[in-house]
């Protein structure tokens, strides 16, 4: 069984918005080699699987710069300093797509890339959601809230028109726990 590297030195090598960039070296417990590895230091992020009464899932449209594409996907955002992950599913949910939850509940936290980034990804489910007000984008975004009844997600997958990963991984997390959106369950026939 793979067993933990020994960490030798660290040295910040930059820091830019989203991450600070780190130098680790590391020792092989296998081999007794000394590797550098690069990481990535990030606030948590968190991303919000909303669902209206309707059985609609609130998604946004939005430019993403590093695929230079438009993509269709769910709010979600950085994590501020003092702000529990929950505030920020509320807040993000709220500012990019004009909707308000009734609730939200945890689905549970992935690391986005364990292999170069220290942060996490804690998901979200927001049951009850309605339209209260105008999107409130930041500088850096250009947003489009769109309601996609949820009957479709699995098919919209399958087509590949979600391709952003933490949205699959959120969706993952979702069914896992084996929900169903209201008005969306079905029944199951007796055999």
């Amino acid at each position: 069984m793979p067993k933990p590297w020994k960490l030798v030195a660290t040295e910040p090598l930059a820091s830019v918005r989203v991450f600070r960039i780190r130098g680790d070296w590391a020792v092989s417990p296998r081999t007794g080699e000394v590797s550098r590895f690069t990481i990535l230091e990030g606030r948590e992020w968190v991303n919000v699987v909303p669902l209206t009464d309707e059985g609609g899932l609130v998604m946004v449209r939005q430019y993403r710069h590093g695929a230079r594409e438009v993509t269709l996907e769910i709010p979600g955002g950085i994590v501020d300093d003092g702000e529990s992950p929950a505030r920020t599913a509320a807040r993000e949910l709220r500012e990019e797509t004009g909707h308000r939850a009734r609730s939200i509940v945890p689905l549970g936290w992935c690391w986005p890339n364990p292999a170069t980034q220290t942060n996490r990804l804690h998901s979200f489910l927001a049951l009850g959601c309605r339209r209260v007000g105008r999107v409130q984008p930041d500088e850096r975004e250009d947003l489009e809230p769109v309601v996609v009844p949820f009957e479709r997600i699995p098919s919209m997958v399958a087509r590949g028109e979600l391709r952003h990963a933490l949205v699959l991984a959120a969706l993952a997390l979702f069914h896992a726990r084996d929900a169903a959106p209201p008005g969306a369950r079905r029944r199951r026939s007796s055999r």
